[in-house]
């Protein structure tokens, strides 16, 4: 689905996402746009943070099943050699490029969830992801994202345009939907170093065209979370931030996406959901093993979630980090030393309230009778249940069937991520 109601700050790198508001409201605000607000206050609200593998992570390279002979007898050429393999419970490790996470494993605050995926056997990236971000798999016609329903249902924190924000260009489809998003694509590009009434001339031109557009169709945008939002980001001022001492992040748009996702949690600016895209996992070809295109990719992973954990410090304690992927590949290599799409993979989560020091959910085992489809590995826990355990057990969500229509997930089917 397109979000075509979309309009962006100019040169701002801001997008406002709200839907279903009136011209007059955005009027009305333009003229009351330099109403003084209250100063930022600090907020132990929980925070949750979803990064989306896209491409169809290879589950089965990023936590190694070292424990089933069938991985290496499938995978001659792109298999982690055991030795390689950091080991967390004799029979799964981590990628040696995710050894960076490992303290977090012992100190169990990191746990990994393998066999999830969807219920829908699509193997199409497009379909899969999008039912990964509607939360409605197999259902094409659902024109919002989880998220976004859960911000509808749940308003006990809708007092901050900066609730829920995506970090890229646009507005994702996981918060696509009537409650109030932001997504920015660069918090630098705000240039808070301007001259005050230089900016200020710029946000009133872009709203005043903004309004200017209203017989279009096209106006669909809250001119009152988007200044709020610039003028809280003014004040916070961006380009003075620096990590916590002996923090430094992998060069890279991940590194740099987690660093700005870290500073609006430090600012106070009361951030419940962040999410952001982290692409290259569609490995067809030389996939490559401990070295490689996925050990690459994997390494930045790493070192941008143990830098991130560092640079919060304490604050960790009320985080969640959760990765997704919208499926994983197949158990048996190709002959491009690469591999195929799949259906079941792996994900993480990190953060003082997770579980962790555990690999969580039914493993089904690699055996050809185990198998999805005689060539992938089986689905053993809907990702909706994940999910629904985050929201329910961390943000404290009370309808989850509201969130996830057609599917409620429950607390028989929760693994066990997040700490009771």
């Amino acid at each position: 689905m397109s979000i075509s109601r979309r309009v962006f700050v100019k040169n701002g790198g801001l997008a406002l996402v709200s839907l279903g508001l009136d011209p007059l409201f955005l009027a009305r605000s333009v003229f009351a746009r330099y109403r003084p607000l209250p100063p930022p206050t600090a907020s132990d609200r929980p925070i949750l943070v979803c990064l989306f593998q896209r491409g169809a992570v290879d589950g089965l390279n990023m936590i190694v099943p070292h424990g089933e002979p069938a991985y290496y007898q499938e995978r001659p050429r792109i298999a982690v050699p055991a030795g390689d393999v950091v080991d967390l419970d004799g029979h799964f490790g981590l990628h040696p490029s995710l050894a960076p996470l490992k303290e977090l494993w012992d100190n169990k605050s990191l746990a990994a969830i393998h066999a999830i995926g969807s219920p829908d056997a699509t193997r199409s990236h497009f379909d899969a992801q999008d039912y990964m971000e509607t939360g409605t798999p197999g259902v094409k016609s659902t024109g919002d994202g989880w998220m976004n329903r859960y911000c509808q249902h749940d308003r006990e924190h809708a007092d901050t345009p900066f609730r829920a924000v995506a970090f890229g260009p646009q507005l994702p489809r996981i918060l696509a939907g009537s409650a109030p998003s932001l997504a920015i694509d660069d918090l630098q590009a705000f240039g808070l170093r301007v001259p005050q009434e230089a900016a200020r001339d710029r946000l009133t031109r872009a709203f005043e065209e903004l309004y200017d557009g209203a017989g279009t169709g096209l106006l669909a945008s809250s001119s009152r979370e988007g200044f709020e939002a610039v003028q809280m980001l003014k004040r916070a001022d961006p380009t003075q931030y620096r990590p916590a001492a002996g923090v430094e992040y992998p060069p890279g748009r991940l590194g740099k996406t987690l660093l700005q996702i870290a500073q609006l949690i430090k600012a106070d600016v009361g951030l419940e959901i962040a999410f952001a895209d982290c692409s290259g996992w569609d490995t067809h070809v030389n996939q490559g093993s401990s070295d490689g295109q996925l050990a690459a990719r994997l390494r930045e992973l790493g070192l941008a979630l143990a830098a991130f954990n560092r640079d919060l410090g304490e604050r960790m304690h009320n985080v969640v980090v959760l990765t997704m992927s919208e499926f994983g590949r197949t158990i048996r290599e190709n002959g491009n030393s690469g591999t195929d799409h799949g259906h079941a993979t792996a994900m993480l989560a990190l953060g003082g309230p997770v579980n962790g020091g555990r690999v969580l959910g039914k493993w089904p085992g690699l055996g050809v009778e185990q198998r999805f489809e005689g060539r992938d590995v089986a689905v053993t826990t809907d990702f909706r249940d994940l999910f629904g355990e985050i929201l329910a057990r961390h943000l404290s969500a009370t309808d989850l069937g509201t969130v996830f229509p057609g599917y409620t997930p429950s607390p028989d089917r929760f693994l066990g991520a997040i700490r009771g």
